[in-house]
């Protein structure tokens, strides 16, 4: 659905976007994910034809947004960044207005209209000013407007941006709904959003793509090392398990009547568990907890994206 071919752009001495290349297939729900400042918002700008990369190019159901950017445009109903609304009018002003730059004909339009109010749940503002409203309800007409003329890909911009714990679970909920009909691709620095909605992530980092796929596969090509959390009742546990040849570092939580609880970390390819059983059964230890540490997708964030 769309493809961006080593695109770039630079403002001044910045490079916004530094040879990015990616693949969007239909139906995917793609997370675009990367710190402030890491390019998200110039390439979804890019994406969308709102700007034209310094070089490369982008092409969206096989139309190219150069050459044509009205064709490509028709596939893609975009939510920009904070929603930019017109906070006098109302909401079926606003809808009106994007059924016009949308060249919906009039005898469409009371379909298009149905459609998206019915689809984002804004029957009961429909005729109340923009102003209004309440955030969650200013996203939802953001998404409606993106959706008037039935795109096939929806494209949005940091979506639940500034919305409360219950606005975000409406928003994601919505998303999850529009799902089922259409290829999404969402910005954000939010982990948890990231986790909770999509099924594919891209992460970015100075403009350039540092990570692709799954959050399992993710975590697969991040994850240098393995730490293990124990704790075990003994004599000499962390003198005896200093000498594991594999171990690379031995972080000490407590240490009281000999019972102590630690996290135990050895490169990935090294496998503890085998070892500390070992010893155990050596030193008649009482093993209490012997688990592997979760490696969640803020690890993999942090790890993708630090200095």
């Amino acid at each position: 659905m769309i493809k961006a071919e080593n695109i770039s752009k630079t403002f001044g001495f910045v490079k916004a976007v530094d040879d990015l290349s990616f693949e969007i297939k239909q139906g995917e729900i793609v997370g675009f994910l990367g710190p402030n400042g890491a390019g998200k918002t110039t390439t979804m700008r890019i994406l969308t034809g709102f700007l034209s990369p310094d070089k490369g190019s982008v092409t969206v159901n096989d139309i190219s947004m150069e050459k044509d950017p009205t064709g490509a445009q028709k596939y893609i109903g975009y939510l920009p960044e904070n929603n930019p609304l017109y906070q006098d009018m109302q909401v079926s002003e606003l809808l009106a207005i994007a059924a016009d730059l949308n060249n919906i004909p009039k005898n469409k339009r009371r379909d298009a209209l149905d459609f998206v109010v019915s689809s984002v749940k804004i029957e009961s503002v429909f005729y109340r000013p923009i102003s209004e409203l309440s955030k969650g309800y200013k996203q939802r007409v953001g998404i409606a407007a993106a959706l008037i003329h039935q795109p096939k890909i929806i494209i949005m911009d940091e979506p639940t941006e500034g919305l409360d714990p219950n606005q975000r679970t409406e928003i994601r909920s919505l998303i999850g709904k529009l799902a089922k009909n259409h290829t999404i691709v969402i910005s954000t620095h939010v982990m948890q959003e990231a986790s909770a909605m999509c099924n594919r992530l891209l992460i970015i980092n100075k403009g350039k793509l540092v990570a692709d796929g799954t959050t399992a596969e993710l975590s697969q090509a991040a994850r240098k090392e393995h730490s293990l959390q124990i704790e075990i009742e003994g004599k000499n546990v962390e003198s005896a398990i200093k000498t594991i040849d594999s171990l690379k570092d031995i972080s000490i939580e407590s240490d009281t009547n000999n019972r102590i609880s630690a996290t135990l970390t050895a490169n990935r390819s090294n496998v503890l568990q085998p070892e500390i059983s070992r010893l155990a059964q050596k030193n008649n230890w009482i093993v209490w907890k012997l688990i592997e540490k979760e490696y969640g997708l803020e690890d993999i964030f942090q790890q993708l994206t630090k200095e």
